[in-house]
C-alpha cells in the first residue's frame, strides 16, 4: 500500500470520526464533473459563502446521528482561523479539537488520541478566515426551496476527496445541518442548534493534552 493510499485511508477514518464519533469521505454515485451553476444556484452559493465569512466565532449545540442510528449530543465552539472544539456528552467519550494546525481526535475513556494535519481535512474549508467555496470545491448539486438551500460538494484537495451535504436555513441565516456520506453510502448527519456568533471563547479550550505512547514512555524511562 502506497503512502498516499495510507494517508487517504486515515483521512477517511478521521472524517467518519468527526461526524460519527462529527467533517469528508469517498464519492458515491456522483457526477464525474462539477455542474454548471444557474444564476439562481450561483446566488444561493454566494449567500451561503457570505454567511460562512460573516462570523469569526461560533458556538452552539449539536445532535449527531450515525449510520447505525446511534444518537450523540454535545457542544461546539469555532474560532477562526483554524480553531474548533467538539465535545461529546457522555456516554460518547470523544472530544475533537483543532488548534489551528493539528486536528486531534481523543478518546477520553481509553486515553488515546490521533492527530491529523488540519490542511488534510475538509474542516479547513469552514475554519478559514476567507472561505471561497466556488474555488475550493466541486459542486455536485444546489437545491433551493422557500426555506432551505442544500449544497452537495466535493473537496478538490488530493487527500480529502469525497462528498458533503450542507443545509443552510435561508430564513434564520445559519447553517442547519451537514451530512457526510462514505464509500458504502453510509450517512452521518449533524444538526446544529442554539447557534451564537461573535462569542468570546477561552483559548484554553483549543489546547489538548495528548496521551503519551508506550514508546515515548519507554524512551523517557531509558533516558533517566
Amino acid at each position: 500500500m502506497s503512502l498516499n493510499t495510507k494517508i487517504s485511508h486515515k483521512i477517511r477514518s478521521l472524517t467518519i470520526a468527526i461526524t460519527s464519533a462529527v467533517t469528508l469521505f469517498t464519492i458515491i454515485s456522483l457526477p464525474a464533473h462539477a455542474i454548471k451553476l444557474s444564476p439562481t444556484q450561483t446566488a444561493a452559493l454566494k449567500e451561503f459563502t457570505d454567511y460562512l465569512n460573516s462570523f469569526r466565532s461560533l458556538g452552539g449545540e449539536f445532535t449527531q446521528i450515525g449510520p447505525r442510528g446511534r444518537v450523540s449530543n454535545g457542544i461546539f465552539y469555532i474560532v477562526k482561523p483554524g480553531k474548533m472544539r467538539f465535545e461529546y456528552a457522555p456516554p460518547n467519550p470523544l472530544i475533537i479539537i483543532s488548534d489551528g494546525t493539528w486536528l486531534t481526535v481523543k478518546n477520553r475513556k481509553r486515553k488515546k488520541a490521533d492527530q491529523y494535519p488540519l490542511t488534510s481535512t475538509p474542516l479547513r474549508l469552514i475554519l478559514d478566515n476567507n472561505v471561497q467555496l466556488s474555488k475550493e470545491v466541486k459542486i455536485d448539486s444546489i437545491l433551493t426551496s422557500d426555506e432551505n438551500t442544500t449544497i452537495t460538494f466535493r473537496d478538490k484537495s488530493t487527500f480529502a476527496s469525497g462528498s458533503l451535504v450542507l443545509v443552510y436555513d435561508q430564513k434564520a441565516k445559519q447553517l442547519l445541518q451537514w451530512v457526510v456520506i462514505d464509500e458504502r453510502g453510509r450517512r452521518t448527519s449533524v444538526s446544529l442548534s442554539n447557534l451564537k456568533t461573535g462569542i468570546k471563547v477561552d483559548k484554553k479550550l483549543f489546547k489538548i493534552k495528548i496521551p503519551k505512547t508506550r514508546r515515548q514512555l519507554e524512551r523517557e524511562e531509558g533516558a533517566r
